[in-house]
């Protein structure tokens, strides 16, 4: 295991903690909780977002950053026999869904259920083949009736599905909030690596909704206004059968992190990046985004604030699904070429091309 204890126990928290996207409150709590541990300067604003500091000042602002939410479900509708009926927030594969155990944030606490729907052995031959969709299933949680339902949820309340982080090996580990929970840990832990060993000023960022809008990270720069950012995101790995290696390159679990190149990103930073990783002899695998890579690192590029923007992932598979998996050892590489990269830059930096 690439982490102490302490670590361990962080990381497990935060991925098992209910918090989609617009409802990053419980997670981005227990980010600040652990920041304050060793940041001098913690903070959070109306939009969700959580940021520490290792100080206030500095030759350039770094901004380390991955967004705390993850997809989710809300409440839309509880019918009359206490089913409770759902939309999805953020991108779900439907098919994934059908049979699950959830856990609804209620008012009054935690409230668990499955998702329902009619047993295959009654439906029409027709319709085994047809697609499941979100709004054909529903949530059981066990209620006598509407009012019984009532007591313990309402309509705008958000759900997640119900499972726990999994070590699958000593490396692989297993959880539904990978995307992007490890992002925000890799944020905070390369902020606790550097510490003050560097004159920059560096600030790791959890943002909020990245998943549904990405107004979070455009918030947080208007906020803190970086000179730097590195945003931290989950990527596709194609090392298992079906995997689009023509579009995403070779990337595999334990194979390092992934760096991105293309209009979205600075080339100086990813140059800078790379050459941290080759530095450490900790490989990198390189994927082209021609015009947008669906990450933060786009909210940054659009949000009007002047920075020089970089992106670095993580190999996950099954992706938006309760399963998705990714090798700590390349979470703990992925903190090592952020580190190294800021331990590399000068006083004064021109990313101008």
């Amino acid at each position: 295991m690439p982490f102490d204890s302490t670590q361990t126990t962080f990381l497990h928290e935060l991925l098992s903690t209910p918090s989609p996207s617009g409802f990053e409150g419980s997670a981005a709590r227990r980010w600040r909780q652990e920041a304050e541990t060793f940041a001098p300067i913690v903070d959070h604003d109306v939009a969700g977002n959580s940021w520490a500091s290792n100080r206030d000042d500095g030759s350039l602002h770094i901004v380390i950053e991955g967004h705390i939410d993850e997809i989710g479900f809300i409440v839309t509708w509880i019918d009359d026999d206490g089913f409770v009926w759902i939309d999805r927030i953020g991108g779900w594969d439907d098919q994934v869904v059908v049979g699950q155990r959830v856990v609804i944030v209620g008012r009054e606490g935690p409230v668990h259920g499955v998702i329902g729907k009619k047993a295959a052995h009654l439906l029409q031959p027709a319709d085994r083949e047809k697609v499941t969709k979100l709004s054909d299933v529903w949530i059981d949680i066990g209620a006598a009736d509407k009012a019984d339902a009532q007591r313990r949820v309402e309509v705008g309340d958000p759900a997640v599905i119900d499972v726990s982080p999994l070590q699958l090996t000593d490396d692989l580990l297993v959880s539904r909030s990978i995307d992007n929970r490890i992002g925000a840990f890799v944020a905070l832990e390369a902020l606790r690596k550097i510490g003050t060993t560097t004159e920059h000023r560096v600030t790791a960022l959890a943002a909020s909704q990245e998943e549904i809008t990405m107004a979070g990270a455009v918030n947080a720069a208007h906020r803190i206004k970086p000179d730097v950012v590195i945003a931290i995101d989950v990527t596709h790995s194609t090392d298992y059968p079906g995997a689009a290696k023509k579009a995403d390159n070779d990337v595999k679990l334990g194979g390092g992190p992934v760096l991105t190149r293309g209009a979205a990103v600075n080339d100086s930073v990813f140059r800078a990046l790379q050459q941290a990783a080759s530095r450490l002899d900790i490989p990198v695998a390189v994927q082209g985004a021609g015009r947008s890579t669906g990450t933060d690192a786009d909210a940054f590029r659009r949000s009007g604030v002047l920075t020089a923007i970089g992106l670095i992932s993580l190999p996950n598979r099954y992706m938006h699904s309760p399963n998705e998996v990714v090798s700590l050892n390349d979470v703990e590489r992925t903190i090592d070429v952020i580190a190294g990269f800021v331990a590399d830059l000068p006083s004064q930096v021109d990313f101008r091309d």
